[in-house]
């Protein structure tokens, strides 16, 4: 029988570990023991903080629903979201850049033709962003689903307002045989991530801002081309610079431009003013590095 010490712990946990029958299981658990075991000895973790540590754990997963991933906010605030985003999805300069899903997408948006307005009646500044989705060779992809979701004009999704227990300010657009797309929405504004769990906790035990700019998320997963999550900003908006989740990139900052009543990019007449931002979508077929 072999005694454990602290200096054999870790050589028999990850000898353990390295017996999952699936080798990059046991690679991923191996590495995850020896980086966790090292991380203990280094900051010589007091069994107090390791109690603390579960707590919190046990916390962010009792928050979490269908609507609210505390895990997924907490990786994204650890930045370690944005380096999963950035090691698997290498693309060409030219491609759209990928950014972090967020914790606040769900499944089953509703599908809206081109330039209906996914607000319903959210009040707000109305924003139309249209332009096209296309290829490395500037070929259009028509048949695009666009799968867009944001904040309010508060900077609130719905899980985040009481008595709200619909979808809303969500749609799914389908381009066109010329690979154009045309949403209507409402002017998000930036917003604070949720403060009300544990990962706000720790935050608000820290200098970091805990605000995100003004932006709309849009996911691709068009057949034959790399997946695409991302989104786009509204230049000139606040924490562009200091983005809680390391989201921001010069390429997704675009204006907002103020029009006057008048005929909209749909070919609809707008009573009232409203913005528009135009942005051209770029896909990465599937193999290309």
């Amino acid at each position: 029988m072999q005694l454990v010490t602290e200096d054999n712990i870790t050589g028999l946990a990850a000898e353990r570990w390295g017996t999952a029958r699936d080798p990059r299981t046991a690679e991923l658990l191996t590495a995850l023991v020896r980086h966790l075991h090292d991380f203990a000895r280094e900051v010589r973790l007091t069994e107090a903080e390791w109690m603390a540590a579960i707590q919190w754990l046990t916390r962010t997963g009792q928050i979490s629903d269908d609507k609210r991933e505390e895990f997924i906010l907490a990786s994204d605030v650890l930045g370690l979201s944005m380096l999963v985003v950035q090691m698997n999805h290498q693309l060409d300069p030219q491609a759209t850049p990928a950014t972090v899903l967020g914790p606040f997408h769900i499944e089953g948006s509703p599908e809206l033709g081109y330039g209906e307005d996914m607000s319903d009646g959210v009040p707000g500044t109305p924003l139309f962003v249209h332009g096209t989705v296309r290829d490395l060779a500037g070929n259009p992809v028509p048949g695009a689903v666009l799968d867009v979701w944001q904040a309010d004009a508060e900077g609130a999704y719905e899980s985040q307002v009481p008595d709200i227990d619909e979808a809303r300010l969500r749609a799914k657009y389908t381009t066109r045989e010329d690979g154009s797309y045309c949403l209507r929405t409402i002017a998000p504004k930036g917003y604070s991530i949720p403060m009300d769990g544990p990962v706000g906790e720790l935050i608000s035990r820290t200098a970091i801002s805990h605000f995100r700019p003004a932006h709309v998320h849009f996911l691709l997963n068009v057949p034959g081309y790399e997946p695409l999550i991302t989104h786009l900003f509204q230049e000139g908006a606040q924490y562009l610079d200091s983005d809680v989740v390391f989201g921001t990139k010069q390429e997704l900052v675009v204006p907002f431009e103020q029009r006057e009543a008048g005929p909209g990019p749909d070919g609809r007449t707008m009573a009232e003013p409203w913005l528009e931002a135009r942005y051209d979508f770029v896909l990465q077929p599937v193999g290309r590095r």
